[in-house]
C-alpha cells in the first residue's frame, strides 16, 4: 500500500486571488473564510481574494492567509475522497502549524489565531532589526555553512539540492552573496522579504509566540507531524510548543524531513495551499514519487481524479 503526506504551503505562497474560485464553487469553502473572518475580526478572506498585494504581502496578513487557503483545500480534497488517508503530515515554517492542525493537534481557530500573532511578532521582530534573506542556487551545503561563518549569516531554509536560503543582517547578507559567487554558486540572489526568518535577528518573537501558545490547547497529533528543527515527527504536547517556538529562529530542514518521509516509505505527496514551491523542492529531492498538489478548483479536480484512480 502506498502511503500519503500532506504538505502545507509556507509563507512567500501568498497570491492576490487564492482561494477565490473554491469559495466561489464550494459553499462549505466559503463557510470557513466566513468562519475565518469571524474567528480573526477583519475580512481575512477578502485579503486572499481581492488584495492589494501590499496588504496580503503583510506578514501578519500572509500567514493566516496562506493558513486558512490550504486549510480549505484540505478540507474539500477530504469531501471529494471522504475516505481520504494520509500518513503524515508536514509544512513549510507557518505550513507547521497547518500540518499540526490537520494532524488535530490545535484548532481550526486556535491554529488560525496563533499563525496571524506569529506573523504579527515576527513583523514586528523585522521592525526592530535590519535583516535579509538570500537565495543560494547550485552551491552545496558545506560551501555556503562556509560562506555563512565567514559572513556572519546563518543558513535558514535547506530547501532541496542546489537551492539553501541565508538570512541575517542586510550588509552581511550582501557580503554572504559576493562570498557565494566566488565559492562557485549559479546564483545568489537577495530576495524581497521583511527580514531575517529563521535567524537570530527572530529572536524577539519567541517569548511572544510562547505566551500566545500557552494559551491554546494541544493535543497529541493523529499521524505523524514532521518538524522543521528536527526533520522527525513531534513528541508530545507540551514538545510541540517548544519545537514551534524554537522553528521561528532555526534552520528550516525541509529537505531532511521530505528524505525521513521516504524513508518511511511515502510514495505519494500532496501539496496543499497556494503556489507549487514543495513540488518543485520533491522533484529535486526524490522525482519517483507521486506528487499532486491543491491551490485551486483545476488542481482540486486533478487531484481528486489522481486519488480516485
Amino acid at each position: 500500500m502506498s502511503k500519503t503526506a500532506l504538505l502545507f504551503a509556507g509563507q512567500g505562497a501568498q497570491v492576490v486571488g487564492m482561494g477565490k474560485d473554491l469559495a466561489a464553487q464550494f459553499p462549505s469553502a466559503k463557510n470557513w473564510f466566513d468562519r475565518a473572518n469571524a474567528a480573526l475580526g477583519y475580512d481575512l478572506a477578502g485579503i486572499c481574494f481581492n488584495g492589494p498585494e501590499a496588504e496580503l504581502t503583510k506578514t501578519e496578513n500572509a500567514q493566516p492567509g496562506i493558513f486558512l487557503v490550504s486549510w480549505v483545500a484540505f478540507q474539500l480534497l477530504k469531501e471529494k475522497i471522504p475516505n481520504l488517508k494520509f500518513e503524515a503530515t508536514a509544512g513549510l515554517s507557518l505550513g507547521e502549524f497547518t500540518a499540526l492542525t490537520a494532524a488535530g493537534a490545535m484548532s481550526f481557530e486556535d491554529g488560525l489565531r496563533v499563525v496571524r500573532q506569529r506573523g504579527k511578532f515576527m513583523q514586528e521582530a523585522c521592525d526592530a532589526t535590519r535583516g535579509g534573506m538570500a537565495a543560494i542556487i547550485g552551491l552545496d551545503e558545506i560551501p555556503t555553512r562556509e560562506v555563512c561563518a565567514q559572513a556572519g549569516v546563518v543558513l535558514a531554509n535547506l530547501n532541496c539540492p542546489g537551492q539553501l536560503v541565508i538570512s541575517g543582517e542586510v550588509e552581511k547578507i550582501a557580503k554572504a552573496v559576493e562570498l557565494a559567487k566566488s565559492k562557485g554558486a549559479k546564483r545568489a540572489i537577495p530576495l524581497p522579504v521583511a527580514g531575517a526568518y529563521h535567524s537570530p535577528l527572530m529572536a524577539g518573537a519567541q517569548p511572544k509566540l510562547q505566551s500566545e501558545l500557552a494559551k491554546i490547547k494541544i493535543s497529541a497529533p493523529i499521524v505523524p507531524v514532521i518538524s522543521n528543527v528536527t526533520a522527525q515527527p513531534h513528541n508530545s504536547p507540551p514538545e510541540i510548543s517548544v519545537r514551534l517556538v524554537e522553528q521561528v529562529t532555526s534552520s528550516v530542514l525541509w529537505e531532511n524531513s521530505m528524505r525521513y518521509l521516504l524513508t518511511q516509505g511515502f510514495t505519494r505527496f500532496i501539496e496543499l495551499g497556494p503556489g507549487m514551491a514543495l513540488s518543485g523542492f520533491m522533484k529535486r529531492i526524490d522525482k519517483s514519487v507521486q506528487m499532486l498538489n491543491i491551490a485551486d478548483v483545476a488542481s482540486l479536480e486533478a487531484t481528486a481524479k489522481a486519488i480516485s484512480i
